[in-house]
């Protein structure tokens, strides 16, 4: 297979919003497909209605549009293998399905809804707690296996409801090569018969699923490992419908396990937890049902990629930082690990840190601007920029750049009171008046020159920089954490600067 012909698809479900374990299933699909010069579809499996919701598709567009996920083709975006809505493309599964029946490989059974019900409780008086329709049970049910043939032909001519059902083999194997897991086999008669398409006529995921990844000629099947135990049936089907030749290779994906490494990491873990599980935030009508996702928590799309690229990948290096571009090339399914991959917030942490540190400042400060407008800050481009620039290496989540400096835009509103006690003396205060003395006649601002002069200042009356210095941090920030004083001091300002100190002695004063 040439690599233009390399054709991968994420194809999720609109039910809801897009777990962090789907971003990971479109990141390898993009990554592969990328990597071998191949093509990245988007394909919305929307056959179950009763299960849909709305809003959640665009939730999905948007969410890989901030991953920076671009589909080739998709809804929205077009392409030579349309629609990639399922919902648009029911008489196509309805055509492939009926085939499979008239070839003998499928049939039509009409047990309703109250006589399967019926069948499982009677199984389950027997003893029976996991009733099966399959290839034994098949032969006591109502369908076109049991029924004459006039019998069955006269319910579908008099519109009778039906499903139609895979007819799996009895006594067989089936087998296909994984390329993370290697051979995998199923014994058939421990396989159910599926039903291909419902009673309204639309199908299931199993029956859709095979026909537009051959119609769309898709050639990998990456998804996660919850879609191992359907492969078996999605292999009879592509038997079943004679398309053996062009069936894809699959790649199943380890589970994300949560933090504690025992379980699958759910929708629910977040909320529980505090920590992200959603790319993007989900706005529902119940507040139980709203989450806020990676971004809204303050993550950079870039970590949060290259967090999820190790999230079951590792390329073997030492290396850990990866841009898209270099994950690209360095992707392979070959290293990617059957077990599951425990969900790090601390590393996702790290990796934020790392994309802040390495991000240019003036792009930091369009990013954080409408985080400071939400808080009521007013500042100008340049104070951003340099602010940015002195609290880059401080801050691990972008609300921080907000948070960590709070002081830099209100004033001090809190002063750290045990560490005054500890170090304010009522003969520090002329030395502190001197100070605010020579800050008013220093002309240079910038903070190579305040070093100098305030250290030269500190050791003209032979005090040490620890009797200053820290209570000039807390009469700036009003806490001894922070930044450099000096950087501090030249990005406040003469004005702030004198004005801080003013009311900082008249504060150590009193008390």
């Amino acid at each position: 297979m040439s690599n233009k012909n390399i054709r991968v698809r994420f194809a999720p479900s609109p039910t809801g919003p897009l777990h962090i374990g789907g971003v990971r299933t479109a990141l390898y699909n993009y990554l592969f497909a990328k990597k071998m010069g191949g093509t990245f579809i988007l394909r919305i499996e929307d056959t179950d209605q009763g299960r849909y919701v709305p809003g959640a598709e665009n939730y999905i567009v948007e969410s890989l549009k901030w991953c920076g996920l671009l589909p080739e083709e998709g809804p929205g975006i077009g392409g030579g293998h349309g629609p990639y809505r399922q919902s648009e493309r029911k008489a196509i599964y309805g055509k492939y399905a009926h085939k499979l029946v008239e070839n003998g490989k499928a049939y039509y059974a009409f047990d309703t809804p109250e006589e399967l019900n019926a069948k499982r409780e009677e199984e389950r008086a027997k003893g029976n707690h996991n009733f099966r329709y399959d290839n034994v049970t098949r032969n006591e049910m109502k369908n076109s296996l049991t029924l004459p043939a006039a019998e069955t032909a006269q319910k579908l001519a008099a519109g009778e409801a039906f499903t139609i059902r895979l007819k799996v083999p009895v006594g067989g194997a089936v087998s296909f090569q994984d390329l993370v897991r290697g051979e995998v086999t199923f014994q058939t008669d421990d396989l159910d018969d599926k039903v291909l398409l419902k009673a309204d006529g639309m199908p299931t995921y199993h029956m859709a699923n095979i026909v537009d990844d051959h119609l769309m000629e898709i050639s990998h099947v990456i998804r996660g490992e919850e879609w191992l135990s359907s492969t078996g049936h999605h292999v009879l089907l592509y038997q079943a419908l004679g398309w053996e030749g062009t069936m894809p290779q699959f790649a199943h994906l380890p589970l994300i396990l949560k933090p504690t490494g025992k379980g699958k990491l759910s929708k629910r873990d977040g909320a529980k937890l505090g920590i992200p599980v959603f790319p993007i935030a989900w706005e529902a009508e119940k507040e139980e049902d709203r989450f806020l996702g990676f971004r809204e928590f303050g993550f950079l799309p870039e970590a949060v990629i290259n967090f999820l690229a190790f999230l079951g990948w590792n390329p073997g290096t030492e290396q850990e930082i990866f841009s898209l571009e270099e994950l690209c090339g360095a992707f392979s399914i070959e290293k990617i690990s059957k077990g599951g991959a425990r969900f790090d917030y601390d590393k996702a942490k790290w990796y934020n840190q790392q994309y802040i540190q390495a991000t240019d400042a003036a792009e930091l400060a369009k990013i954080v601007r409408p985080l400071m407008e939400e808080k009521g800050y007013s500042v100008s481009d340049d104070f951003l920029v340099d602010y940015c620039e002195l609290m880059r290496d401080r801050v691990v989540l972008l609300p921080e750049f907000v948070s960590a400096g709070s002081y830099f835009f209100e004033g001090v509103k809190i002063y750290d009171d045990k560490n005054i006690a500890k170090r304010w003396k009522p003969e520090l205060k002329p030395v502190f008046e001197a100070l605010i003395d020579l800050l008013e006649k220093t002309d240079s601002f910038e903070a190579v020159t305040l070093e100098r002069g305030i250290k030269d200042f500190i050791a003209e009356r032979e005090l040490k920089m620890g009797q200053v210095f820290p209570l000039l941090r807390i009469a700036l920030a009003g806490t001894m954490k922070g930044p450099a004083v000096f950087k501090m001091i030249e990005l406040l300002g003469k004005t702030e600067t004198v004005g801080r100190l003013k009311t900082a002695i008249e504060y150590f004063e009193k008390n």
